[in-house]
């Protein structure tokens, strides 16, 4: 088969597409004829070696796949081959072929197309949980959005409208912006041309009572500043580059609260929440709730483009690898 690797270290000019051998299911496994894989950003850490998991080399990045169930392992008797399924396996997705625990392939229903299903958990199951879990958003609440029309933060904003709340959206550019604005956001603030305080303070009044942060990097602390009482920041990432440092009397001034978001720790920590998450996620998008935005696709053969794209933070909405 063929596969995109990470031979050595580094940025995604130094992957190679390969041909290597097809693995085979084991025990309580199955193997996926991978018809897409979302790109996340993630996989720009993990080629890096910059990511909290560090696999051997050489391995496939790619965390999220969807395709068709090839062949079964020993002991699976709930998935059989021809089943259209997706999962998340941290790593293998920009292959043709991908082996996965059984229990981390979710069947899909009829109506979910593939390609859909290959960009959809990560940005959305991240975005549910922190919104829901961490946050624990209201209706009527306003929440600002950082980094607003990448995979995770377009995904806050939509289902911040679908959650009641009114949903501030804050991005690099009017492009940005105004598909933020096709995905409910009520208001925007380019921050790339206006003070964020300032945009924050027009758009929030007396600030936002929750904001998602996917950026860090320079805008984590003017944001905080700006928060509104008994505001909740939610720690998605740090795609600007830097991690920040907060000045902590901000928070006790504010009487708000600084809220770690680690998506994959909390789905093998409370899987049945999870679980939970993802049937809710999969009912919005059957009722029309929620419209994934597939920004580009890319060839295998192209894939390392997809992760540079992705590290160049040219990404609107979701960017998915074709095999």
């Amino acid at each position: 088969m063929k596969a995109l690797l990470c031979v050595e270290h580094g940025p995604p000019e130094k992957l190679v597409v390969r041909e290597v051998p097809t693995p085979e299911p084991g025990k309580g496994e199955v193997r996926i004829r991978v018809a897409a894989a979302g790109v996340n950003f993630p996989d720009v850490l993990i080629i890096q070696n910059l990511y909290q998991f560090k696999p051997p080399l050489p391995f496939s990045p790619g965390g999220e796949a969807a395709g068709t169930v090839d062949a079964v392992g020993e002991g699976v008797t709930h998935l059989k081959p021809g089943d259209r399924v997706l999962a998340m396996t941290g790593t293998g997705g920009f292959a043709e072929y991908l082996v996965a625990e059984a229990s981390k392939a979710v069947p899909l229903p009829d109506s979910m197309p593939l390609d859909i299903a290959a960009g959809f958990t990560m940005t959305y199951a991240t975005s549910h949980h922190a919104l829901k879990q961490r946050a624990n958003i209201q209706p009527g609440e306003t929440l600002l959005v950082l980094g607003a029309a990448g995979g995770v933060g377009l995904a806050a904003v939509e289902l911040g409208k679908v959650m009641g709340a009114r949903v501030v959206a804050a991005a690099s550019s009017d492009e940005k912006l105004a598909l933020c604005r096709e995905y409910g956001a009520d208001e925007t603030i380019n921050y790339s041309v206006e003070d964020l305080r300032e945009g924050i303070k027009r758009t929030c009044g007396a600030g936002p009572d929750v904001i998602y942060d996917p950026v860090g990097d320079k805008f984590a602390e003017p944001a905080f500043r700006s928060i509104g009482w008994n505001g909740r920041y939610l720690v998605v990432g740090f795609a600007g580059g830097e991690i920040p440092k907060l000045p902590l009397n901000l928070a006790l001034i504010k009487g708000a609260s600084i809220v770690g978001v680690f998506w994959g720790a909390f789905t093998m920590r409370e899987p049945k929440v999870h679980a939970a998450n993802m049937a809710e996620l999969i009912q919005w998008l059957g009722e029309g709730k929620l419209h994934p935005h597939i920004s580009r696709r890319f060839s295998l053969d192209d894939g390392a483009e997809a992760i540079r794209w992705m590290m160049d933070r040219k990404a609107m909405g979701k960017v998915l690898i074709e095999a």
